[in-house]
């Protein structure tokens, strides 16, 4: 009920806002002509660190930025350097253009429509230069003809699966069929830490076995020892130890605890390999903790119906290829 209140609320203040920008746009007699501003921003009287606030936060809001507190605005707005505003809304301008080429459509008549451009200020305002731009540079993928040869960084791999959502398992399968290639690691595109939506090691986890036999010796498989050393004297000890020794419970039991952990592993393993890859994507990147971060991730994972992924993959000779950046849309 309260939210309800108080989203009806900023309901109406924003009509009413929008109200009065109608005001203003219907009878500008009103308006102040602008006049120019000596920029001081340790004189709380004329606004300006108040009006920076405000843009800054606007420009925040609609970009999904952090907001700034006025001191933090008024702290920043003390160290720009004048001298770089020309320079910066000169290059604004000149990008802006290369945009509205875009917006035009002008990239299906060729590169040759965008330009690059060079300006130094330093040497007089004649020194401006527009030059086509070079054209990308080839990344060779591995791969043998009829795959892609060489890709740049403009290419990417589409993949849209809006109505039937692709599982983890899928995903792999589909790149490994479609490229020949064998994935080792699926994971965020540009993330640089270990952390993945697929990793081939750990579906080999899945072939680990932890045994007894009829004389209660213990076979266990050895991809289980790197992760689990300390059962190795426990095993060595169970294999030593006679039947009728009490302490053989001591060192079963160390055993049993690595076996349910391993079991574990694997049934998490399975729940995200055959879950959605987008269930995947938040067990695995987003923030544990609650708070701002947790806050904004939730906010752009909402927002986007697309995931960016890079992949880690080899041929049957063990060569590493390289693949583009798959934008998965679900």
């Amino acid at each position: 009920g309260d939210n309800e209140e108080e989203s009806g609320d900023s309901g109406e203040d924003d009509e009413k806002l929008k109200g009065e920008l109608y005001k203003f746009a219907a009878d500008t007699s009103k308006l102040q002509p602008a006049q120019p501003q000596e920029f001081e921003k340790d004189d709380d009287l004329n606004f300006h660190i108040d009006f920076l606030t405000a843009a800054t936060n606007m420009r925040s809001w609609n970009y999904d930025i952090k907001a700034s507190p006025r001191h933090a605005v008024k702290v920043t707005a003390g160290r720009i350097i004048p001298a770089l505003a020309t320079t910066t809304a000169m290059v604004c301008g000149l990008v802006d253009i290369e945009f509205a080429k875009l917006v035009l459509g002008l990239q299906s008549q060729g590169s040759d429509k965008f330009l690059n451009s060079n300006i130094n200020l330093a040497a007089g305002s004649g020194n401006f230069t527009t030059f086509a731009p070079d054209p990308p540079v080839p990344i060779s993928t591995g791969l043998d003809a009829p795959q892609p040869l060489s890709f740049t960084s403009w290419d990417r791999i589409d993949l849209s699966y809006k109505l039937n959502e692709l599982s983890v398992e899928q995903l792999v399968a589909y790149l490994e069929k479609s490229f020949g290639v064998t994935v080792n690691r699926i994971f965020l595109h540009g993330d640089t830490e270990d952390r993945a939506l697929y990793n081939a090691l750990d579906k080999k986890k899945l072939d680990w076995t932890i045994s007894y036999d009829d004389e209660g010796k213990v076979t266990v498989s050895d991809g289980v020892y790197t992760q689990w050393p300390q059962i190795r004297m426990a095993v060595q000890m169970l294999g030593r130890l006679p039947p009728t020794s009490g302490q053989r419970a001591i060192f079963k039991t160390q055993v049993e605890k690595v076996k349910v952990s391993l079991e574990q592993t694997k049934e998490s393993f399975m729940k995200k390999f055959q879950g959605n890859v987008s269930d995947a994507y938040l067990q695995v990147y987003r923030p544990s903790e609650e708070g701002e971060k947790q806050d904004y991730f939730d906010a752009v994972f909402k927002g986007r119906d697309y995931l960016t992924l890079g992949v880690d993959c080899h041929t049957e000779e063990k060569e590493d290829i390289t693949l583009p950046c798959v934008k998965y849309i679900f």
